[in-house]
């Protein structure tokens, strides 16, 4: 590759990367606190792999360019101290971390918020149907889910056909809907606004196009006009 197109392909490789970490359906661009666990657990994961992959590279460049390096280690002890010991304190570590972060989006994980917003979601081939247990008198949806913002809602996930997973990358982690079974996820929008919302395990020929919207709303006004015109 000529030197002058070398600046211009690290300059796309580097665009590319930061605008994988932004958008409607990416993880890393959380709008509440259950995906910014997520968010910071993916951080912390990969702080973790580049000082694992770090010392790796660097005990390997150490037996190359420092004569007689590492010579009175067995190979035994190689593999004890360099394939368990090295990285074990750190895949424990994450371990505990990753279980500490996933409690917090699920139900049973504590006792259950004071302000929190029940809401049940049915998928099937290929949509998403929500009903709303703490708004009597309003009407399922069908691929679009409200919900007030600033205040935890709980989602019931289950399903009438195949093995579904409902995510919603900005709020919250995926929950798999399982027929004749229910799942809960609790999540949290911090703002109003729409946050898109997909199917995240293949379940026929129509996948691809099982997506639906997250339509947060400051009150109770706003949701039942925002209804009103999907109506129309």
């Amino acid at each position: 590759m000529p030197r002058r197109l070398f600046p211009k392909f690290t300059g796309m490789g580097s665009l590319g990367i930061v605008a994988g970490c932004s958008g409607d359906l990416s993880a890393l661009d959380p709008a509440g606190p259950s995906a910014a666990s997520i968010a910071t657990l993916w951080w912390v994961m990969l702080a973790a792999a580049a000082v694992l992959f770090l010392l790796v590279v660097g005990l390997f460049l150490t037996t190359v360019f420092v004569p007689h390096f590492g010579r009175r280690v067995t190979q035994g002890q190689w593999i004890i101290y360099g394939g368990i010991a090295l990285p074990l304190p750190l895949l424990a570590l994450l371990t505990f971390f990753a279980f500490w972060q996933g409690e917090y989006l699920l139900r049973g994980a504590g006792p259950p918020p004071d302000d929190i917003y029940r809401v049940e979601a049915h998928g099937t081939m290929w949509s998403w149907q929500f009903s709303y247990p703490d708004a009597p008198g309003k009407a399922p949806t069908q691929d679009v889910l409200h919900v007030p913002a600033a205040r935890t809602v709980e989602i019931a996930v289950t399903s009438g056909d195949v093995i579904h997973s409902f995510w919603i990358p900005r709020l919250g982690g995926k929950i798999d809907a399982v027929p004749g079974h229910v799942n809960y996820l609790r999540l949290r929008a911090d703002h109003p606004g729409r946050y898109g919302g997909v199917c995240s395990e293949y379940c026929g020929t129509g996948h691809a196009g099982m997506r639906f919207e997250v339509e947060a709303f400051e009150d109770a006004a706003s949701a039942a006009e925002s209804e009103s015109k999907e109506r129309k």
